[in-house]
């Protein structure tokens, strides 16, 4: 049956209202706060990328960008939370390399990191550094190894959690140098490098952003940095690869991600907004002080990056079950 002249002409017009006002409020974002969920605790390297960020995607926007740390669990629960938010361009998340290894970890996740993401952008990349407790009587990479194999389980590497980037890095090291050394999570970086300092544990893979403040108060001892060549960071600083464990290296990044089903021209002006905040002034004082690289790939190039990370990870750790 044909429907009535009057009936369509109501129906288009209303299909265009529609349409109107779902451009125009795509157009209009951001009107109101954004959350920025870090997925680790306040302190670490994660927080110290996200805050700085925040100030200046805040000032880019227009509208506040507010950082949420909801730890836990090798921050899978604040990638759980973002996965379930509206996808809306208004609940962000600041990822690690530790989100690709956490699918080979942890049974039953709340979320695909790969499905239930939009790869925004890498915003910083950073090598982790091998310290130890100043009175560790050790001082190259050379020596921690011919320690730990003189007293097998005796010495203890702290990390920010299980699945961590101090967890895996340490594991690797471990499982490089033949050596027998425990782990020890702890709930986060800060927490953990407290323990370092007091000697409750002996040595540690540290983000360089977590790290260099203490190493240059001279509160832990560097040994090596988990990169290919040594850091402009830690001068007189050697390349673990370099310095005693050839094939070493391991290279810790953060990127911003939204729930998948964001529009594109959100994700878009995301992706353009991260980019100039890494060219102001601010952010490249801020990288410098942790001793990271500024970010800013295409998001379809971090999302390839992010398969190919997810799968190298499932492998190495399959690998050595």
């Amino acid at each position: 049956m044909k429907k009535p002249l009057r009936t369509l002409i109501a129906g288009l017009a209303a299909g265009l209202s529609l349409g109107w006002a779902a451009s125009s409020q795509a157009a209009a974002w951001p009107d109101h706060v954004i959350t920025l969920v870090v997925p680790f605790p306040p302190g670490g390297t994660t927080d110290m990328v996200a805050r700085p960020l925040a100030q200046q995607m805040s000032k880019l926007l227009g509208q506040p960008v507010v950082v949420d740390n909801r730890a836990g669990a090798g921050g899978t629960i604040g990638a759980g939370y973002v996965a379930r938010a509206k996808p809306d361009g208004y609940t962000l998340f600041l990822a690690t390399i530790a989100h690709t290894i956490a699918p080979s970890i942890y049974k039953n996740l709340p979320y695909d990191f790969i499905k239930d993401f939009a790869p925004i952008t890498t915003v910083a990349s950073c090598p982790n550094v091998l310290i130890v407790n100043p009175k560790v009587p050790v001082h190259s990479v050379t020596e921690l190894i011919q320690y730990a194999k003189a007293h097998p389980g005796q010495l203890n590497f702290g990390s920010a959690g299980i699945g961590s980037t101090e967890h895996l890095a340490g594991e690797l090291f471990k499982r490089m140098a033949g050596i027998q050394i425990n782990h020890v999570p702890y709930k986060g970086g800060a927490p953990m490098m407290t323990d370092l300092m007091s000697g409750q544990i002996q040595m540690s893979l540290e983000t360089s952003g977590s790290a260099l403040t203490q190493i240059r108060a001279n509160t832990v001892r560097a040994l090596g940095v988990s990169s290919p060549k040594p850091s402009v960071y830690l001068p007189g600083v050697p390349a673990i690869d370099q310095a005693g464990l050839p094939g070493y290296t391991f290279q810790t990044w953060y990127g911003l991600m939204a729930p998948v089903n964001t529009p594109k021209d959100v994700q878009a002006k995301l992706y353009a907004t991260v980019v100039k905040a890494l060219e102001s002034p601010e952010m490249k004082k801020a990288m410098k002080s942790i001793g990271a690289d500024p970010g800013g790939e295409p998001s379809k190039q971090f999302g390839a990056y992010i398969v190919e990370q997810t799968k190298k990870w499932h492998d190495i750790l399959q690998a050595g079950k």
